[in-house]
């Protein structure tokens, strides 16, 4: 196994995006739902270690939920 292999790194899929006050983020209890902006394209972001690397789309394959890249960011060298 290569060195590179053995690098981890953190992954996020970002579904949404809202703002609110402290006090209303305070208030929030078990079970909750927290509204999100709109998503006309229904993408989601792929965030890995904080930047952003590329977007996707919510798919269900065998029962589970996943994420399927659909563009990449380019990446300089």
């Amino acid at each position: 196994m290569r060195a590179i292999d053995k690098i981890e790194v953190e992954l996020s899929v970002v579904l949404g995006r809202t703002d609110m006050p402290i006090a209303q983020l305070l208030r929030l209890g078990r079970g909750a739902v927290i509204m999100l902006d709109d998503n006309d394209s229904e993408e989601v972001e792929i965030v890995v270690n904080n930047a952003h690397f590329a977007k996707g789309q919510v798919v269900v394959k065998d029962q589970q939920i996943c994420v399927e890249v659909r563009e990449q960011e380019q990446i300089d060298p």
